[in-house]
């Protein structure tokens, strides 16, 4: 009876050795990871806020930083920063308190194996213009889609006008990733969900009505953008906008990974990524990697 008991004690502690060593051969290893990106990359507010600057609104929780410890990578390096647009990859950025952020591509090394690149909102100011201006629009006009109205001139959409330009624009700077890390796996991470595909929520986004739908064109053409830029710079794209469904600034209990309107020091910025969305978004890089 002993031998037996010993005999299942041995066969099941090697099934258990056996299936770690298996599930660690299926992560993928990377030797020096870099993530480049703007604020929905950085996670401003989010705790616990870097110092390296601080104005960059850094977070230990983004996403980068979740893949970075669900990876094990030998060495990360996370240069993304609020307010980044793709000619901060190739110089200095000035952010708030009177500091600094280096040029993001500096950050790559000849041996850098793998990146993540998030950026492109920002660009032609796209997000701040609509954060800025929707809002204001929709107490004369509730039901309608005033802001959409507003950014259209003589017919043409000059938001979606803007995409056209941000592709090219990625394009040179997965270009110059490639060429100082020409052995990097190099992933284009797209943007979450902010506006629910029904419904509204003017509470928590105060957008008119009829602009949620356009919000929602406006998001898609981006990430349409970046996935362009990455099939055509050869690199991957991640797509955040369809795995984010039912998690939107909307989304209720406890589920949405977008803020709303209101700023908290202490959560996320207004019309940013809660720490439950770079959750969100690291669990769908993960996903691609593997």
């Amino acid at each position: 009876m002993r031998i037996t008991r010993l005999l299942v004690a041995v066969v099941s502690a090697a099934t258990l050795l056996a299936t770690t060593a298996a599930a660690a051969s299926a992560e993928p290893r990377f030797h020096h990871y870099v993530a480049l990106g703007d604020s929905y990359t950085s996670g401003p507010f989010i705790p616990v806020q870097r110092l390296d600057p601080l104005g960059c609104g850094r977070s230990t929780a983004n996403y980068p930083s979740v893949v970075s410890n669900a990876l094990h990578a030998g060495e990360f390096t996370d240069v993304s920063c609020a307010g980044a647009d793709t000619g901060s990859m190739t110089h200095p950025q000035a952010v708030p308190f009177n500091g600094t952020n280096a040029p993001q591509l500096g950050a790559l090394r000849i041996d850098t194996d793998l990146v993540t690149l998030g950026i492109g909102g920002n660009d032609f100011d796209v997000f701040g213009r609509l954060t800025a201006t929707c809002p204001g629009l929709r107490a004369a006009d509730p039901t309608g889609n005033p802001c959409e109205d507003h950014f259209t001139s003589n017919g043409v959409d000059t938001v979606k006008t803007a995409m056209a330009n941000i592709e090219p624009r990625v394009e040179a700077v997965l270009a110059g990733i490639h060429q100082r890390s020409p052995g990097a796996r190099v992933l284009v991470v797209g943007y979450p969900r902010i506006a629910p595909e029904k419904g509204y929520c003017p509470d928590i986004l105060p957008f008119a009505d009829g602009d949620y739908a356009w919000l929602n064109r406006v998001e898609s053409d981006l990430n349409q953008a970046l996935e362009d830029a990455a099939a055509n710079g050869a690199a991957e794209f991640v797509d955040t906008f369809g795995p984010s469904r039912g998690h939107d600034a909307c989304a209720r209990g406890g589920s949405a990974w977008i803020n709303g309107k209101d700023q908290n020091i202490f959560e996320a910025a207004a019309y940013h990524p809660l720490k439950a969305g770079m959750a969100g978004v690291a669990a769908v890089v993960l996903k691609s990697l593997r």
